[in-house]
């Protein structure tokens, strides 16, 4: 009787079904920290990419102890045709037995390649040294070309009329930009440099032809007692006109030497370039990091040092009335 009364108990409520309960809502918990955590993971990444293509289509600004993106921005953008100086000039050559002609040789859009830079410096030539202001190798090469005892400029990159097809680099002069923004980005280029006495403009085909902005780039130029060499990337600058209105020193670009990397063709650029200089006393021509235009200059300069004498680029500029 006794087995009987145990089999008809009944049996007590098992206590496992709350901890089932409990391990669904654990599992509820993780899932909506792992939804929040994708969640969040998307809003991270969206914030990135929103940052980085605001920092492209931007010009940036010199921060201390920048040297710039290692983004190497494209070489000049030449004329279809090479421009001849906006009017002849008045001076008139100076006499075979005073002094030779001068001639400026410009090598510009230097940043990119410290080695290669180096080897233009050391030519021992008196070439002028125009250097971009946010590359990666800015500051170094500016160093080199001062301990060499060259003359250094700021190769300002501006506007070209296939912008934003082409991009000039960091550090860009738009004229989309307000007065203030293209100040304080010029600004911030020329304390990259120190030490420089210039600049002339790297690309710029359609900012050089915008005078009122033109103006407030030599109103900088002017309180800081630089000069300007226009690169004369288009017949239509202005800014010869904005030089002498704010009477910044000034000289244009008479010849190109390397916008076709052949050897011979680079030859008789720089024959042109004497020849000018014979002409009119004095010559500026602007060369590029290339390798070919190394190899021609080495082999030349010997011989175009006898027939003019080769001067940085602040011994040609002067006031355009």
């Amino acid at each position: 009787m006794a087995k009987a009364k145990t089999r008809g108990r009944k049996k007590k409520p098992s206590k496992r079904k709350p901890a089932r309960k409990k391990t669904a809502r654990t599992s509820q918990v993780l899932k909506i920290i792992a939804g929040l955590g994708i969640l969040i993971f998307l809003v991270v990444t969206a914030g990135v990419l929103v940052h980085y293509l605001l920092q492209r289509s931007q010009p940036l600004l010199a921060d201390k102890g920048q040297t710039g993106p290692k983004t190497e921005p494209p070489f000049e953008i030449y004329p279809e045709e090479d421009l001849p100086p906006t009017q002849p000039h008045k001076e008139p050559p100076p006499p075979a037995h005073d002094r030779l002609p001068k001639v400026a040789i410009i090598i510009d859009d230097l940043g990119n390649d410290r080695r290669l830079a180096r080897k233009f410096i050391r030519l021992d030539s008196n070439l002028t040294i125009s250097i971009l202001p946010l590359s990666p190798y800015t500051k170094h090469i500016a160093r080199d070309a001062r301990e060499n005892g060259l003359e250094i400029m700021l190769h300002q990159p501006m506007e070209p009329n296939e912008y934003p097809k082409v991009n000039p680099g960091p550090g860009v002069l738009l004229t989309a930009m307000s007065p203030d923004a293209i100040i304080d980005q010029l600004n911030a280029n020329l304390d990259a440099i120190p030490e420089i006495k210039g600049i002339n403009n790297h690309m710029g085909s359609k900012m050089t032809t915008n005078s009122p902005q033109m103006r407030q780039i030599f109103s900088v130029l002017k309180t800081k007692g630089l000069y300007f060499v226009d690169s004369r990337t288009t017949r239509d600058s202005m800014c010869k006109m904005s030089a002498s209105l704010l009477q910044v020193p000034f000289a244009e670009r008479d010849v190109f030497i390397d916008h076709r990397h052949n050897s011979d063709f680079i030859r008789r650029q720089l024959k042109e370039l004497v020849r000018i200089a014979k002409k009119q006393g004095f010559a500026i021509g602007i060369a590029h990091p290339h390798t070919s235009t190394y190899e021609v200059l080495l082999e030349t300069l010997p011989e175009i040092k006898k027939r003019v004498e080769l001067v940085p680029v602040s011994q040609i500029v002067k006031i355009v009335s």
